[in-house]
């Protein structure tokens, strides 16, 4: 892959907070939710905040498959990847991505039961920009 696609990949990954987040619902049809991207380590690793009571809590804890999208709308662009997502809701990594102002979604500070974390876990990508896409596997370019 070009180097100038890895680093717009790069560069819109890392720095949309919005994503759309995708699951399987209980009839096995796609269900999408817009989320705010918490913090990323580089492709391979996303993570989100949510509520534990949110449909999309219990639908990754029974089927773990997810995509995930983000969408540059000025530049007619977006990449989107495939893989899994893990439900936390262990207090030291909820402690880890909590942020002053998490309180308004979580009333009861970073141990709130219903705050959770999750961790989406990328295999593969689909890059779109200038009516071109680049389909790629992750591990080829972290």
């Amino acid at each position: 892959m070009d180097e100038k696609i890895k680093a717009a990949i790069f560069k819109l990954a890392g720095k949309t907070r919005d994503a759309v987040v995708c699951s399987v619902d209980d009839d096995g049809y796609p269900a999408a939710k817009a989320m705010f991207r918490c913090e990323n380590e580089g492709l391979k690793t996303f993570w989100f905040s949510t509520n534990t009571s949110a449909n999309r809590t219990r639908q990754f804890k029974k089927n773990p498959k997810a995509c995930i999208y983000f969408l540059d709308s000025s530049s007619v662009s977006g990449v989107s990847f495939t893989g899994s997502m893990k439900v936390h809701d262990d207090n030291a990594i909820k402690l880890r991505f909590w942020h002053k102002g998490d309180e308004k979604y979580y009333p009861l500070g970073p141990t709130d039961p219903d705050y959770s974390i999750f961790e989406f876990t990328a295999e593969k990508g689909n890059y779109y920009k200038g009516l071109q896409k680049h389909l790629f596997k992750v591990s080829d370019i972290q």
